[in-house]
């Protein structure tokens, strides 16, 4: 019978060969003494404090020392080195196989790699907190070498671990899987969930790591992939690689964790997870999908206490904030947010509400779910399965008496037709669609058979947003492109051809280890803001076509995705070749013909 090994026999066993082999070497001289597990290096610590970070895993307590210092965590480890004198190295290699130097088991264990045999026949190994005796005796006990210690960061040591050996390969680690035919059965079927139970929180925590918004468990014929969506990119994961055996079990667990019935595999499915991380917890969306090869999971990953942007961080440069600000200050009408899933128009409308704010407005809104919570404004959410839908809460936020109201989404005619005609009773509402620019948002207005009049009389104003990239700030560098390839693009901008004299100013994405490679590291806004004039009132009555509406609006001054991402380039934000792609869409829906526009 095949089955997961009891890890406390393991530990047993282990314990037994180290006192042997610890008995054999007694001589051993380590240089390192146990005042190191204690954090008597430390001494200006409350106990409570100490006690925490202790308790808390190696590749976390750097991390939580400089969150009460208030320093960077290369400043914290700087001087954990100063004072237990150990090396602090700023990077590091690892050798072909890491593992034939040192067990994954201890890798894991103590969130530490090997990186060479120096010299004097020593084993070096960074490692994001100062060791113990314990773990020096354990490393030689394994290796028969005698450890030498380096302090690294936490968080390239963790990724190094992850990219090298897989996330949670630990928790599904084959040595954990020896066929054992004097194993109980029950011991098994424990030791095989507490395994999964582990990877699944591994692979959360991990993407919490990665600033990742969306996690999908993805099966095919032979493996189960799972990729990262990370600032709107999705990133493959490494994973084991007997992961595929185990996918069931994995599903399984997602599903209980998320309250979903784990016999129903034929129709998709969702729920919610409240995983609790330090002294926050994250509100995570999971959402099943019946696939060729077994269940399709994604999660998205909502942080209940994340900070909502202010206007000048979403992105917004001078005059597209001024014209926002101008139309916010009104005391009625309708501000629509328009772009595609995860572009960020909900962290938008959020923003604006901030800065509106004052004592004297009473600011409500209805969102699903709410993303973001703003002290002061009276925040509620949809719950369809009890019938309170956008119309519905809409409906009874109006006799509420606000002054704003902010709709998360328009999703239907009846919750389009409450918030115009709240407009037109004296209210500011702000809202979103679900449409690839500005003048479409019109027309998708008309396509929910509002009337025209209507929407000339009540909208303000409509702003499209993508959401660019943003270059990471330790590896960007002056492109590489040459005057013709610049000039090309600017054509594709929208930009004149003189504005190669900014040449200096566009930077390239490279990559390094703090942006995984990826050359980018967060995300910047692009927006194309349309206000409501009288030449476009007239062709709104007319329910013109989406085309014709932007050649107008252009004449009257509209700001573009393609010259809002040409700021940002100059800016030295992001790079062209991420406007290009994401303003793209948007241009090529406005030369087809208006039904492309509405769908």
């Amino acid at each position: 019978m095949v089955g997961i090994k009891s890890r406390t026999q393991k530990a047993e066993n282990e314990d037994e060969n180290s006192e042997e082999e610890s008995g054999e070497n007694s001589n051993l001289a380590f240089d390192f003494n146990q005042s190191f597990e204690h954090m008597d290096w430390w001494p200006d610590l409350a106990d409570l404090d100490r006690l925490n970070i202790l308790n808390s895993p190696k590749e976390d307590r750097a991390r939580l020392l400089a969150s009460k210092y208030s320093k960077p965590v290369v400043d914290i480890m700087v001087e954990i080195g100063r004072r237990t004198d150990l090396e602090y190295i700023e990077d590091f290699e690892l050798p072909e196989n890491p593992t034939k130097l040192l067990s994954m088991r201890l890798i894991h264990n103590y969130c530490c790699l090997p990186t060479e045999i120096n010299a004097g026949g020593k084993l070096c190994i960074v490692t994001p907190w100062p060791p113990s005796e314990k773990m020096s005796r354990w490393v030689f006990a394994v290796s028969g070498l005698k450890p030498l210690w380096r302090l690294g960061s936490p968080e390239k040591i963790s990724r190094a671990i992850t990219e090298n050996f897989g996330v949670g390969a630990d928790s599904l680690d084959d040595e954990d899987f020896e066929e054992d035919g004097e194993e109980d059965e029950q011991d098994d079927l424990e030791d095989q969930n507490a395994a999964i139970i582990r990877f699944v929180n591994e692979v959360i925590q991990r993407a919490i790591v990665d600033r990742a918004t969306d996690i999908h468990f993805e099966p095919h014929k032979d493996t189960l992939q799972i990729r990262y969506r990370i600032d709107g990119q999705l990133v493959p994961v490494r994973v084991p690689d007997n992961l595929r055996s185990f996918q069931d079990a994995i599903i399984s667990r997602i599903k209980i964790m998320s309250g979903i019935n784990i016999s129903e595999k034929r129709r998709p499915q969702g729920g919610r997870i409240t995983f609790s991380q330090g002294q926050s917890d994250l509100d995570i969306r999971v959402s099943t999908l019946p696939t060729l090869y077994g269940e399709s999971i994604s999660l998205r990953l909502l942080n209940e206490k994340s900070q909502p942007l202010s206007m000048r961080e979403l992105g917004l440069l001078g005059i597209d904030e001024r014209n926002i600000i101008s139309v916010l200050e009104k005391p009625h009408g309708i501000v629509l947010v328009t772009g595609p899933t995860g572009s960020g128009k909900s962290t938008s409308l959020t923003a604006f509400i901030r800065r509106i704010h004052k004592p004297e407005r009473r600011i409500m809104t209805v969102e699903d779910p709410v993303e973001y919570e703003v002290a002061g404004i009276n925040q509620t959410q949809v719950n369809s399965e009890i019938g309170f839908t956008f119309a519905s809460a809409l409906r009874e936020i109006l006799r509420q008496d606000p002054d704003v109201i902010m709709v998360g989404e328009i999703r239907d005619r009846e919750t389009a037709d409450i918030a115009i005609r709240a407009s037109l009773t004296g209210h500011l509402v702000l809202s979103t669609l679900h449409t690839n620019d500005a003048p479409g948002a019109i027309t998708r207005l008309i396509d929910m058979e509002i009337e025209p009049f209507l929407i000339a009389s009540s909208v303000e104003m409509v702003i499209a947003q993508r959401l660019v990239r943003r270059l990471c700030s330790k590896c960007s560098k002056p492109t590489t492109k040459s005057d013709m390839e610049i000039i090309a693009s600017l054509a594709l901008l929208d930009a004149e051809e003189s504005e190669i004299k900014y040449k200096d100013k566009i930077l390239e994405a490279f990559g390094c280890p703090d942006c995984q490679n990826l050359g980018y590291r967060g995300r910047v806004g692009i927006f194309e803001l349309m206000r409501m004039s009288e030449p476009i009132h007239s062709l709104v009555i007319k329910s013109a076509s989406a085309p014709d509406i932007r050649e107008v609006a252009l004449r009257e001054g509209m700001s573009t995705l393609q010259s809002s991402g040409w700021s940002q380039i100059k800016r030295g934000l992001t790079t062209v070749d991420e406007v290009i792609r994401y303003s793209d869409s948007a241009v090529v829906v406005d030369e087809q013909d208006d039904f492309a526009s509405n769908v």
